[in-house]
């Protein structure tokens, strides 16, 4: 024990192992959701359930292990949200490309993002991108997760008149999709760890016992990750047609790992009175190199996890509460059974809960500025509205560029804002 001690520093930074320990549990009890839900989404895409559900857990139990093991941050990792949506949604089912050119292009920004993460690219990326679009994207993203989570469980339909409407809220399937949401909010307000996971599995077993979903075992062997692994296809991902999407795939893990990681840190005590965080280059290489390894065993992006918050919130200050979730995850291996039972109307509460997390960034828009919050408020509408995180990015970027230009705010728009928007219009223009 003392060697963990020592090397993590544990002692020094005011925990103890049963701290870390016991705070690990936590984060895997608030983000172990995704075990579920990130094979059903991806499994739209056509591609192997079981394939994707170890890619999901071997990705997650690899990355949280570097993370802690080199780093040494409190912070898990695992496929992320809002990004497996637009790899579905977006680029499979939206722009009908295959699941192997999907797995390219996450490969590609994953690549990008090592590079970005090696040099000093980084911090000047992060530094020139306006603080609105930040908080519009990421609330976007919330919206995005919103419709796909309320569609799966029912309770949005299509309408020929109206393009959306109401669904059918007598069905079963619609009920309990909102006692799984209720669910979850009071199991959350009452600090539960774990309230995601239970309440799927509540809904679940409910519908199990009802014969409104198949209920296939519990455990079983460990389904092969031949179907998905080095399936990529890097060539087509390479073509005209695709830079966009690798952009688009690029710009959202590095802004959403920047923002958890930032806040993270907060939480973790590791800011110096200088205002650099300790150790973040490290942090930021394990989560890139996280999304090239995810790309190749067949799955989308891997980032950062805020739910990693609730671990330091647990007393988690080094990388051991890392590693503790990181063996956690493999321990799920032979709970596939139980993963293919989970029905949409269970895991799509979930989508919508995440959602409502990720919106909260709105409250920090400058109000008082249409030139900073109408464009971050455009982007965060058209990502849902035109089922395209890439469209809300794109247009968010466009619209930017011009209110400043055209309003005599020139010093507002840095060359990377001028650039993207560039690179938007071209976009539209030739595709």
């Amino acid at each position: 024990m003392n060697g963990l001690d020592q090397y993590f520093g544990i002692t020094a930074k005011g925990s103890t192992i049963r701290s870390e320990v016991l705070a690990g549990l936590a984060t895997f009890l608030t983000m172990a959701y995704i075990v579920v839900v990130n094979p059903a989404i991806l499994s739209q895409a056509k591609m192997d359930f079981g394939a994707v559900f170890v890619a999901t857990i071997l990705i997650a139990a690899i990355s949280t292990m570097i993370m802690g093991v080199w780093a040494k941050w409190p912070v898990a990792l695992a496929p992320g949200m809002g990004l497996n949506a637009f790899f579905t949604y977006g680029i499979v089912l939206g722009m009908g490309q295959t699941w192997q050119v999907a797995l390219g292009a996450v490969f590609l920004s994953g690549l990008i993002f090592v590079v970005l993460s090696l040099t000093g690219l980084r911090e000047w990326v992060i530094n020139s991108i306006p603080h609105s679009l930040k908080l519009g994207i990421g609330a976007g993203i919330g919206f995005f997760l919103a419709i796909i989570g309320l569609k799966n469980a029912g309770i949005v339909v299509d309408h020929p008149a109206t393009l959306v409407t109401l669904g059918d809220l007598s069905t079963w399937p619609v009920l309990l999709a909102g006692l799984g949401f209720a669910s979850m909010v009071v199991l959350d307000k009452l600090k539960v760890p774990g309230g995601i996971v239970i309440s799927i599995l509540a809904v679940s077993i409910i519908g199990w016992i009802f014969g409104l979903a198949e209920f296939k075992g519990i455990i079983g062997g460990v389904p092969s990750l031949a179907p998905t692994a080095f399936q990529l296809d890097i060539g087509s991902a390479l073509s005209v047609g695709l830079i966009s999407v690798v952009f688009t795939l690029l710009f959202v893990d590095f802004f959403d790992t920047a923002g958890t990681l930032t806040s993270i840190a907060n939480l973790a005590g590791k800011v110096g009175e200088d205002g650099k965080v300790d150790g973040i280059g490290r942090a930021v290489i394990s989560d890139s190199v996280a999304t090239v390894a995810g790309a190749l065993l067949g799955t989308s992006n891997t980032t950062s996890y805020i739910e990693s918050g609730a671990g330091i919130k647990e007393g988690g200050r080094t990388g051991l509460t890392a590693v503790t979730v990181a063996v956690l995850f493999v321990l799920c291996l032979g709970f596939a059974p139980l993963a293919q039972s989970i029905p949409a109307f269970a895991t799509g509460p979930a989508l919508v809960f995440v959602a409502t997390y990720f919106t909260r960034n709105l409250s920090d828009l400058d109000w008082e500025d249409v030139t900073e919050y109408a464009p971050a408020m455009l982007a965060a509408m058209l990502m849902p509205l035109t089922f395209s995180i890439a469209n809300g990015i794109a247009i968010g970027f466009i619209v930017y560029a011009v209110s400043k230009l055209l309003s005599g705010r020139r010093e507002d728009a840095s060359p990377a804002v001028l650039v993207v928007a560039v690179l938007g219009v071209l976009h539209y223009a030739f595709n």
